[in-house]
This record gives structure tokens, sequence and C-alpha cells, in this order.
């Protein structure tokens, strides 16, 4: 698995182009990604083994990769056709085309495999180490060394190893070796050994080890050489896994006892500052992750992910590892889940480290770079090996293994990543707007993912227009994307307004608008969200998102938002709260909404919900755990309904600790319902319906961290436990504050759930059609556009089917919300009057000749519409309008100047094109 990890000076004389076929692969021009990562995530078309690459190495542009395979095909869709490759492939950096060099690693007794490959130091000889008997028909024995200019085996070298060699290692005159044999030219060497780097004869170098040697590597100073494998013994003394030793003698410096037994070491790489390594195990306890040594050869910090890691490679301050990561839970990273197969780190931390957390100092986090692969063929393992090759001044990583997907396009064995042409853009971000007071709105949007870019730029675009209000930078990374948000303080009481939002990466590429979300202002303060907010929570879920899988945070400053699984059902009402606001509903069997964001919560805090069910099979209400998507094997904080209905609520601080509502007191009976439980100095208790209904002195917490959970996770344990840890029915309002609301907060909560709320209608146009002076006889009821101009006349007519005023309350503001066109100069410098149409009209037969008179007061005016498409308002006289509710009412659209305004009709189809009125009515 060596290779030679640096770039080397360019050889004298490389290697020449095969000529098959396929032409040089143009990059684009040099683009930024989120610095510290090289490379772009974007794969490039690469000629592909058919079986698996266990080995790689680099040197002046060209690239040689080795394993088990018999031939290399080109890139789909690429000209060329299948070339021999007997377990060996030379290529170029740059286009990923097979060279010249031709190299057959063969044996005559079972399967040949090359498994590493490394470059010496002054770049004209391979060295190749694996299971064959010979290269080319040259015999050789699971070692040969390879002329590179003329491509062709040395046959004075020929070392017998007699077993797999699996790592080599290279100095100016020594090569090293660790695999299965036991000897070397007949002279006992147990897994690893020196030889003669150009004669091949067997060095004095002894590190005899009881199990087979991995890995390989020679310390900066040439002092000394690392040694990894699944060996528990060198040179009889006790060290697993791991061992460092004389470079000259074999003798032991330094051993390590604390890998675990059930744990090997499959890599080891260095940089200037110190050496990593790749470990792989199986069973409980297991370690696959990655380990940080300084130049001392001691530990700096320990990556605990799960997840078989094969291969590191540290490159300008970062260590990019091949695995399949599916568990970074130890490293408050991505719970058990998916596989990861390509990441990246830093090498080391940026200030001071963090303390130990189990006698272990955690790893650097991971970085905005992620690549996808698949298990592949063979052991299933993914990604296996990666070098860095240079060519034309462009940087490439090239990654090799048993993959047969990158990025979800078939690609095998072997891929390669560029560090400039990042041409991938960011995925679609996901939008919601809300207001709960006059003259702010809030946007919030759940951030996007890039594959290379942790760091985007999001621009959120008001009312259609092409320029943005507002310009947000925030971070992300595939598994995790916490919500972002602006609040728009320029917003007018009784107005609505539409959002979208884009991502840019740090190359420029942009995301797709996102959907349009729109929010009508109130012209009072909402009392029960607004409330929320104001006693602090730092998560609210208000479930009146439209699309999935994104639940909005509502709380002023929390951008807790979530995700929800398996669909549940939207926009369910009535909700708990009084006007507009919905519910969210779930089936009691797998759905569920978890948070985005992983955190650890103290032992103050508290959970609020609304729900209404009729369910006989319990299930969660809210609780937190230490998995997302997956069940949670930690799990508390947490209410719960019993089979009969009744209510727990409970947390864990050594054991699980729980208080509840009365034998008699259930609450499946199909109403609304709110619950509240809380945890501070003085221990917890539960509230339902705004009364005190249990507490505990119980306080204190087990310290984990994890993720809110809504409508279901694990109960295994806990007591009364119902038959399904999933709950059905309805959800609303639900709130996580870092303090224990008061008895007082959570009565006023319940009262203001059913105070006096705005109530909105957007009523759009039935009907709609313009008259043209210039064409006195035309009817223009089918257009998608309507006109407003004083000389030579447009007029524009609008009908509206009015609501008539709730029960109790009265109108409090209106507007009229239209949207200019696309086309140049459709914005106006002149007023625009709205007006009542007094005469009859139809849009199928009105005509200039026929036009309906108007009223002469009008109801409302524009002075001046901007050029560029975008949505405007023109407030209208409530006094006027308010005897007209209930009825069919028209308005007319008129200008006394020369400068025409083009808008949308009710029949375009561009996003918030139809006209409308919008409509706030609120008590009296």
């Amino acid at each position: 698995m060596r290779r030679s990890r640096g770039l080397t000076a360019a050889l004298a004389l490389s290697l020449a182009g095969a000529g098959t076929g396929i032409g040089l692969v143009l990059m684009p021009e040099a683009s930024a990604i989120t610095a510290p990562v090289a490379f772009t995530a974007d794969e490039l078309p690469t000629w592909q083994p058919n079986g698996v690459v266990w080995a790689m190495a680099q040197t002046g542009g060209t690239v040689f990769a080795g394993g088990t395979f018999s031939a290399v095909t080109p890139p789909a869709g690429a000209a060329g056709s299948e070339q021999e490759a007997v377990n060996f492939v030379a290529l170029d950096a740059a286009t990923g085309n097979p060279t010249s060099c031709k190299l057959a690693f063969t044996v005559t007794d079972g399967t040949a495999t090359v498994r590493t490959l490394v470059v010496s130091k002054d770049g004209k000889t391979l060295y190749a180490g694996g299971y064959f008997g010979a290269v080319n028909g040259t015999p050789v024995s699971s070692v040969a060394a390879i002329d590179i200019e003329s491509c062709t085996p040395k046959a004075s070298f020929h070392p017998g190893f007699p077993a797999t060699v699996r790592a080599l290692a290279v100095t100016d005159d020594t090569l090293y070796a660790a695999g299965d044999f036991n000897a070397v030219e007949g002279q006992e060497r147990q897994r690893f050994a020196a030889v003669d780097a150009a004669s091949g004869a067997v060095k004095p170098f002894v590190a005899n080890a009881d199990e087979p040697g991995r890995a390989i590597e020679i310390s900066n100073d040439g002092k000394n050489v690392l040694l990894g494998g699944d060996f528990f013994d060198v040179n009889g003394s006790s060290t697993h896994a791991l061992a460092v030793v004389n470079a000259t003698t074999g003798a032991v410096t330094k051993t390590y006892t604390n890998i675990p037994s059930n744990s090997v070491v499959k890599d080891i790489s260095a940089d200037a500052t110190g050496y990593y390594t790749g470990n792989e195990g199986s069973g409980g306890g297991v370690f696959d992750g990655r380990i940080g040594l300084g130049t001392d050869f001691n530990e700096k910090w320990r990556d605990r992910c799960l997840g078989a890691t094969q291969f590191v490679l540290p490159y300008q301050g970062v260590l990019y590892s091949s695995s399949h990561a599916h568990d970074c839970s130890l490293e408050n990273q991505f719970p058990d889940g998916k596989r990861n197969f390509l990441l990246a780190q830093l090498t080391d931390h940026q200030g001071a480290a963090p303390a130990p957390v189990d006698g272990f100092v955690p790893s650097p986090a991971k970085l905005g770079w992620h690549p996808t692969a698949n298990d592949g063929i063979g052991e299933g393992i993914g990604p296996r090996v990666m070098s860095v090759a240079e060519k034309n001044d462009v940087k490439y990583l090239w990654v090799g293994g048993e993959f047969t997907l990158i990025n979800g396009k078939e690609q095998q064995a072997l891929t390669r990543f560029a560090s400039t042409g990042d041409v991938g853009a960011p995925t679609t971000p996901v939008a919601s707007a809300s207001s709960v007071k006059p003259g702010e709105a809030q946007v919030r949007w759940r951030t996007s993912y890039d594959a290379d870019d942790s760091k985007l730029t999001y621009r959120v675009y008001r009312n259609g227009s092409a320029s943005p209000v507002a310009t947000v930078t925030a971070e992300s990374l595939e598994w995790e994307r916490p919500q972002a948000s602006w609040n728009d303080t320029t917003v007018k009481a009784g107005q609505s307004y539409s959002y979208r939002v884009t991502a840019t990466d740090a190359a420029g590429n942009t995301s797709a608008l996102s959907a349009a979300v729109s929010v009508t202002v109130p012209t009072s303060v909402q009392s029960y969200p607004n409330q929320v907010r104001a006693d602090g929570a730092n998560l609210y879920w208000r479930y009146d998102d439209t699309v999935s899988p994104y639940v909005a945070d509502s709380s002023a400053a929390g951008n807790t938002s979530g995700i929800q699984l398996n669909a549940p059902a939207l926009r369910q009402g009535p909700g708990a709260i009084t006007g507009t606001s919905t519910a969210m509903g779930f089936n009691g069997t797998s759905q569920q909404v978890y948070s985005d964001r992983r955190q650890s919560v103290g032992a103050t805090f508290s959970v609020e919900t609304w729900f209404k069910t009729n369910t006989t099979r319990g299930g969660k209400l809210i609780g937190f755990g230490n998995n997302n998507a997956r069940t949670s094997g930690t799990y508390d904080k947490q209410i719960y309904m019993t089979n009969t209905g009744r209510l727990f609520f409970g947390v864990h601080n050594g054991s699980t600790r729980t208080i509840s509502t009365g034998l008699f007191e259930t609450y499946n009976d199909n109403k609304w319902h709110h619950v509240v439980g809380t945890q501070g100095p003085g221990g917890i208790t539960l509230y339902v319906d705004g009364q005190k209904k249990d507490s505990s002195s119980s306080t204190g917490t087990t310290a984990y961290q994890g993720y809110w959970h809504a409508g279901g996770d694990n109960l295994t344990g806990w007591p009364t436990k119902p038959t399904s840890n999933f709950f059905a029915g309805q959800l609303d309002e639900t709130a996580v504050y870092p303090t224990a609301l008061t008895q007082t907060q959570v009565k006023n909560h319940f009262d203001l759930a059913k105070a006096p709320t705005d109530t909105v209608s957007e009523v759009a146009a039935t009907e709609d059609t313009y008259v043209n002076q210039g064409a006195p006889s035309t009817a223009y009821g089918a257009s998608t556009s309507l006109a407003v101009r004083g000389t030579s006349a447009y007029e524009t007519y609008l009908r509206f089917n009015l609501p008539a005023a709730p029960a109790g309350q009265v109108l409090k503001s209106a507007s009229l919300q239209f949207k200019t066109t696309t086309q140049a100069g459709a914005g106006t410098t002149d007023t625009v009057s709205v007006v009542p149409v007094t005469g009859t009209w139809t849009g199928a037969g009105t005509t200039f000749t026929t036009k309906p008179a108007l009223g002469t007061s009008p109801l409302g005016a524009i002075a001046g519409v901007a050029d560029g498409s975008a949505v405007h308002s023109v407030e209208l006289d409530t006094t006027a309008l308010t005897p007209v509710l209930g009825t069919t009412y028209a308005v007319g659209l008129k200008s006394t100047g020369t400068d025409p305004l083009w808008i949308w009709s009710s029949e375009a189809t561009a996003a918030d094109a139809a006209p409308e009125l919008v409509l706030t009515f609120g008590a009296k």
C-alpha cells in the first residue's frame, strides 16, 4: 500500500502518452474552493480497471496503479477500446489515459496481485510489492524494481520474498518491506525486512513481528521506521498494531498499547509535522479511525469514527482519508448511518487542542470535502488508496479501490479530482418565511450542501426582484446543514411579501432559486408565538411548512431547524393556535421530525408542545436522542404517552427519572392539549393545559450530544412503555428552552393560544383584462400581461370575489399586489391609481371602444414602479372596501402620463404573477 506521497521532481524523460484516442481533458479556469481543501469534489474522466486497485504511486505527471485486474477500459462515453492491463497500469495524471508503459505482473500458482507501489527518491525507479513471480516474464519474487524511463523490470533486482508483500518504503539506499513473509532470501525476517535499494541484498535490519505487517513509513529524519499491522510483538517487545524501530538495526524504540486488540493499522503516512495512521478492526469496541502522532511519535489526537480506514494522505495541512466511516458520534460529528467514503480534516488542531475525552484528544473536525463512492466489489471496502500528482501546474488527487460508483456515476476502481475547475453548484436552499409582529418578517432556510465548499454565500430576493435584498454567509457539511436566517425589517403591516434564496460557492457556482415563500405581515402582534420567542425558545417548530423535508425554526436566534422523516402530513388544520397556524400529522409507525443540529443539553431546560390524538398505542411526543434518522441508543428529556393516554416526562441522570399525569388523567380524546416538561435546580415538573400535574426533585443529567425528536424515537426500558415508539396524531408549536419555564409562563402560553389574532385572506383575481386606445376593437382577456398608461391610453381591470369579514373582526388593512413583467421598461415613472370600476365588463368582450366607466375617488396609488420584474404593493382605503366585502368587486388601474406599466395577468405562469388583494381582518 505504500506509494510516493510527495510531489517529486519531474522526470528528465517522462513516459509518453499511449495515443488512446482521448484528447487532453481541458480544465476550466482556476476557481476557488473553501480553504484549506485543495481539491474539488468533481470527478474527472479516468480509465477504469476491471478489478480492484490496491496500490498507487506517482512521479513526473504519471500515476501508477497496481492491484488485481486484467484490463482497463475508457470512461463512460469516451472514445477508445479496452486495453490489456495485467495487475498494473500507468496513466497520465492530467488526462486519465493510459501511457505507453505496459507491465504484466503474473504468477504461476494462484492469483497475482500488486499491493504496494513506491517511487525512489530520484524518481527513476518504481518499486512494486505484492504476490507475483514475474514482471513481463522477468522472474521476481513478490518484489520488483522497474526502470521508469524504459518501463522495464531490473533483472538484477530480485530479492526472494516467499509471501505477499503489503507495504514498501524507500530511502536513498534502502527498501523497507512489510507483509506476510517469515524470511527473505532464506534469512529469517518475520513480516518486516530491509534490502539494498539497488541490489536487493538483505540488510541487517531485523524487526520480527508475530502477525502480518501492513504498513511501513520512514521517519522524517531517517533514523527510525514506523511499523503497522496486526502484530502484538516486535522483537520480543509487547506492542500492538504500531511500533517504532531503529532504521538500521530494527531495534524497538517505541511501543504502543492503546490500540484495541481487535484493531490493526492499515496505513501510515507522514508530513513535516508528524505521522498518521489509518486503522481497521472488527467486533465490539473496535477502533476504525485515525491517529495523529507528533514528530516525537507521541499521540496528538485520535479520530474514533467507525468505518475501517484504509488510507491516510496528508497534503497542505489537510489529512485526506479513504474509509467507509459510518459513525462519528465519539467525535461529536455524524451519528451511525450511511457510509462516508472520502473525508478530509486538518492534520492538527488550530490553537489549543480540546481536552481529552475517554483518555484521547478528539481529532480535528471534518472539512467540507465529500465526494461519494460505494462499497463496490471484492471485500466491499470502497476506496483503498490515494496519491497526489501534478501536471501542467494542476494538482490531481487520485483515488483507487474497489468502488464502482463515484458521485453517483459509474466509475470503477480509479478516479481523480483536480485542484481547479470546481463546476458543481450547491443544492437549492429550502426556504420559509413568517412574521409575528408588524415591521418584521423572518426569512429562514435550510443551508445547502456543496461537496467541496463548506462556506456558502446566500442571496435573498424579495418580491421577484433580480437584485438581492440581503447577502448571508453560512457554513454547512453534508451531514450538518443548520438553518440560516435573515430578518427583513423594512416590511409594512398588512402587506404580503415573497422571498427566494440562492446559494453560491467560492467558485461562483450558484444554485437555482428556492421555491418562493410568502408571508403577510400582521397589523398587530401575534400573542402566542411572540411570547414563545420572548421567553427564550432556542428551538420553535410551528409546522406551517409547505415542502419536505424542512421544518423551520421560528425562534428568535436558535436556527435549530428540523428534518421530516418518512413524510409526515403537512399543514393539518385547524392547528392548536387561534388563527392560520397549521399542525403536522404523524402516522404512529415511522414518521418523525429530528433536529439537524447536533448539540448537548444541560440540566436546565424546558420542552413544550401541543398535541391532538385518539391513539391507544401511545408514542413519543418530544425527546432528545443521540441519533437522528436512526433509532437512538441513548435518549431522555422526553415526553411520551402511554397506551391509555397518560403523559410521562422523564430524564436520565444515572437512571431513568419520570413523573406523570394521574392514573385516570388521560389525553387521547382527540382534542388539542398543551404539555410542558421542565428541569432545573429544583428538579423536574410536568404541566398539562397550564396546570402543574407532577414534580420530582431529580436534578442532573447524563451528558451526551444528540438531536431533538418530535413524533418518535426510542422508548425501550422506560416506565409504562407504550406499544409504539411513534406518536399517531398531530403536533403543533413544539418548542425547547434553555431555561426552566415557570408555572406562570406555562399558564400564560396556554391562555395565549386562544387569544384573538389577525386573519389574512389572499384573494387572486378571478378575471382581468386591459384595453388599448391604439387598437380600439381588440379584446385582451386572454393576454398574459396587462398595461396601464395615460396617453395613448391603456387601462387595466381586475375582478375579485371578496370574502366577508370573519365574525367579530373588521378589515384592518388591504393592498393590491401585482408583478411587473420581464420585458425591458416594464416599470413606469408615472403615478398609477387604483379606482373602482363602476361599469360592466368581461375579459373576453371588453375593448377600448366598450370599456367600462371608472370611479373618480382613488382607492390607492403608487408613485412610480421601478424597472425589473418584481412584486409591488398598493395600500388601499379600507373604509371604501368595507361596504363591498362579501361581494364581487372590480378595480381599475389608470395613469395620466406617457410611460406605460406592464404587469403579469392571472393567465401568466411566472412565479407570483397573478394580481391579488391581501386583506387583513382583526378584532374590532
